[in-house]
C-alpha cells in the first residue's frame, strides 16, 4: 500500500557530501514520523535521524551536527544533508516511514484505516578514497 523510493547514494571521499532523497507514495492518509536508518553488514540496522510531522527531530549521536535531516509534509518527502562524512558512515541507507493508510473509498470517505510501518529498499553511501 506504501511504497518509499530513495535516490542520492553513492561513493564519496572522506569529507564530501552526499544529499539522500526519499518519497512515499500510495493510499496514504498521513505519515507520522519518517527517517533514516543504515545498517552495515553483520550488523543491525541503526538509527540515523528521524523527524516527526510536527517537526521534532533526533539525531544519532555519530551524525550530530554532520547529518542534517529535513522534511516536506505536501510533497511526503525527506531528505538527509549528510556532510564531513567518514569512511564510518559507509552502509546502506533505508528511509523509514510511519504512515497511516487507507484501504478503500466509501461514499467519498477513506475507510480501512490503518497504521504501519514501511521501508525503502535501501541506498548505497560509500565513503572512501
Amino acid at each position: 500500500q506504501v511504497q518509499l523510493g530513495e535516490s542520492g547514494g553513492g561513493l564519496v571521499q572522506p569529507g564530501g557530501s552526499l544529499k539522500l532523497s526519499c518519497t512515499a507514495s500510495g493510499n496514504i492518509l498521513s505519515i507520522n514520523t519518517m527517517g533514516w536508518y543504515r545498517q552495515t553488514p553483520g550488523n543491525q540496522r541503526e538509527l540515523v535521524a528521524t523527524i516527526a510531522q510536527g517537526r521534532t527531530i533526533t539525531y544519532a549521536d555519530p551524525v550530530k551536527g554532520r547529518f542534517t535531516i529535513s522534511r516536506v509534509n505536501a510533497k511526503n518527502t525527506i531528505f538527509l544533508q549528510m556532510d564531513s562524512l567518514d569512511p564510518e558512515d559507509t552502509a546502506v541507507y533505508y528511509c523509514y516511514a510511519n504512515v497511516e493508510t487507507y484501504s478503500e473509498v466509501r461514499f467519498g470517505i477513506p475507510a480501512g484505516r490503518k497504521v504501519g510501518n514501511y521501508w525503502g529498499q535501501g541506498t548505497q553511501v560509500t565513503v572512501s578514497s
